[in-house]
């Protein structure tokens, strides 16, 4: 990849009335096209972002987050976009972190590039991030290889994980499934950005259910493990450090 690589945003969001505005906006400060995937709103959500200079595409009814994505990556690969960074519409993620995101997928061509809130980890809800930890350790031996923050929804994805849009995978396992997909199929590697944890109360209940979600992704996980095979040396490889770059150089870390 080169500076001269085209790249949008991807914003999937449903009944985010109070926080779509600015998060749209401060996309929009990046100069980059946005495209908005509403997942059949029953608020004001819709309404708020057809005012903006946006692509927006729209589901009647609800179709769940992977299904947004999936549209989303459809119509970036129309348009012949390089790469998309996904965040979400709720205000967890912030805009100005995008650019550390996109330099390093610039710096890591062939990898999936994820905004990994490692920052101010002690907002997270204990419930959630146990949650999220269960997630980590299986989606990793999925990939066979570590990632850190598998939840995080902040990612670059270069085009060759957009073509994995068709995966059979909805819902929050949608994420999961490109992971270990682009990992297992394509032979990406995933490399983390450090961003800070944001739940502070200011935000909506999130839509992911610890109970629920999570029992979904770890089906589809252990499915994914079996379904590779060689499951000790994929295990092996997952329990290795995490690759983590932070703004001015690269690491490992625990």
């Amino acid at each position: 990849m080169n500076s001269a690589l085209r790249w949008c945003i991807l914003i999937p969001c449903l009944n985010e009335e109070k926080a779509i505005a600015s998060v749209v906006k401060s996309a929009l400060r990046l100069h980059v096209p946005v495209i908005v995937i509403d997942d059949g709103s029953d608020d004001r959500t819709p309404e708020i972002i057809r005012a903006l200079p946006v692509t927006l595409l729209r589901h009647n009814q609800r179709k769940g987050k992977g299904e947004a994505l999936r549209i989303g990556f459809r119509e970036a690969l129309r348009q012949g976009f390089d790469a998309v960074v996904t965040m979400d519409g709720d205000g967890q993620h912030l805009a100005e972190d995008i650019p550390r995101l996109v330099d390093v997928g610039k710096r890591f061509p062939d990898h999936i590039v994820i905004g990994a809130r490692l920052l101010q980890r002690e907002q997270q809800p204990k419930g959630r991030r146990r949650a999220n930890a269960v997630a980590d350790w299986g989606i990793s031996w999925a990939c066979a290889q570590p990632v850190a923050d598998t939840q995080s929804g902040q990612r670059w994805y270069p085009r060759s994980a957009l073509e994995l849009v068709e995966l059979d995978a909805e819902n929050f396992v949608f994420e999961a499934a490109v992971l270990i997909a682009a990992s297992r199929e394509k032979g990406l590697g995933i490399v983390s950005v450090p961003i800070a944890s944001r739940y502070d109360g200011a935000f909506r209940l999130s839509h992911f259910s610890p109970v629920r979600d999570v029992m979904r992704i770890a089906l589809y996980t252990f499915g994914r493990v079996l379904h590779y095979g060689k499951l000790w040396a994929s295990y092996t490889r997952s329990r290795s450090a995490p690759l983590i770059v932070d703004d001015t150089y690269s690491h490992r870390t625990a």
